[in-house]
């Protein structure tokens, strides 16, 4: 019997994973769609019911099948413009909020109307990072979410742009999908866009390569990510590879396509990039404390606090910190820093920070003895901190 070369073999087993991935999305019984603005919109801006009936139509078939469905939709904004005779979404926080407040209803209202005569009933979840960051609520958004899908609903949910500030905003829905497919325990994560694939470069020029799956950062090396969104949307090419890794890092496969495409993509056949998982699923807390959250203050370490967080994965005592910066409350995420700047872990913090100073360096017995048995506690517990950095280096400056 002939032998093939290794790198025919190679391209033969890649061929049937990637086959077998495609099946995996078809058979998914929980799947998280994220639709962008500029998918729902008119080439003037303006929502497009038509653009929403389509997708309707192609999620209710979808849950009316067996399957269920979550869709992070992005458009409330975009649906505020025109009632408030905005031209182009704006760049102020303020007039985001007020455009999404007039927006998310009329947005909802179509999204009503269009299930409901497929017979299926919606039900709005808007999230904030402090939502799912925060242990009690994010076991809140996850019952919510379940209890919907098990009463056949189908969870639409978006950032709630009327009330987050830009501390503690996702930024956009394409990372806010990723973090509710591993919230929901999804099986799939499809993310819809006006964008067919990832290339090589931009697809008007010659040479120009579709990229059909991406296993690693590696299939990524060649990407020219420069496009940007749509003058209505706040995502590029980067923010749906970000997305695309928080999920396939924690198990969960990603189909990046058009939305003329979602039935295709979700009937496993071969459109769009599919990403493959890269890790396994993780404690969701910790895979919002990561990519949900930015710290609200620091607390730097001395070196062998450092080796502990990061190489013994232990939690963090008064007696490792060296100072302390900013201001946060108890129970808010912090930055871990090594001694030479670089943000190592990141944490949900036990004190507020003007109780800090007063214990930093001195060892838990020694509190307790002094202060009451209150202060024998950890400043960060090793159950709610993850390890950002694992070889720490020096942390990047920022450009002006």
């Amino acid at each position: 019997m002939t032998r093939m070369p290794p790198d025919a073999a190679a391209d033969r087993a890649a061929t049937r994973a990637a086959a077998q991935l495609r099946t995996n999305i078809a058979e998914a019984h929980r799947v998280v769609v994220k639709v962008g603005s500029s998918s729902l919109t008119t080439p003037k801006g303006g929502i497009d019911p038509e653009r929403i009936e389509k997708l309707v139509d192609t999620l209710a078939q979808v849950r009316n099948g067996g399957r269920e469905v979550v869709l992070v939709s992005s458009g409330a904004i975009a649906a505020g413009l025109s009632p408030l005779a905005l031209k182009t979404r704006p760049r102020d926080l303020a007039t985001q909020q007020a455009a999404a407040s007039v927006g998310q209803g009329l947005l909802m209202g179509y999204y009503t109307q269009f299930f409901g005569r497929r017979g299926l009933g919606v039900g709005q979840v808007l999230l904030t990072v402090d939502d799912v960051t925060r242990r009690s609520h994010y076991r809140n958004a996850y019952r919510t979410l379940g209890k919907l899908l098990e009463l056949g609903v189908v969870p639409v949910v978006n950032e709630n742009d009327t009330v987050a500030t830009h501390e503690i905003r996702f930024g956009d829905n394409d990372r806010l999908a990723a973090l509710v497919a591993h919230l929901v325990h999804a099986d799939a994560l499809v993310l819809l866009s006006d964008v067919d694939s990832l290339y090589t470069s931009n697809p008007s020029k010659p040479g120009a390569r579709r990229v059909a799956d991406v296993r690693s950062d590696a299939d990524l090396a060649t990407i020219d990510t420069s496009a940007r969104g749509s003058d209505v949307g706040t995502g590029g090419m980067t923010t749906k590879i970000d997305a695309a890794r928080i999920a396939t890092s924690a198990g969960i496969p990603v189909v990046l396509t058009l939305a003329d495409r979602a039935a295709r993509a979700l009937a496993g056949e071969p459109v769009g990039t599919c990403f493959h998982p890269t890790g396994k699923r993780r404690p969701t807390r910790l895979l919002w404390l990561a990519h949900a959250t930015d710290g609200h203050g620091e607390l730097w370490l001395d070196d062998g606090a450092v080796r502990a967080v990061v190489q013994r994965k232990a939690s963090l005592l008064p007696a490792g910190i060296t100072s302390v910066k900013g201001s946060f409350a108890s129970g808010e995420p912090v930055d871990l820093v090594a001694p030479d700047g670089t943000v190592v872990a990141r944490g949900l913090v036990n004190y507020d920070a003007d109780e800090l100073p007063d214990l930093i360096g001195r060892q838990t017995r020694d509190l307790a003895a002094e202060l009451g048995a209150g202060y024998d506690r950890t400043v960060v517990h090793r159950d709610a901190l993850i390890v950002l950095v694992t070889h720490p280096g020096p942390r990047p400056t920022a450009s002006a």
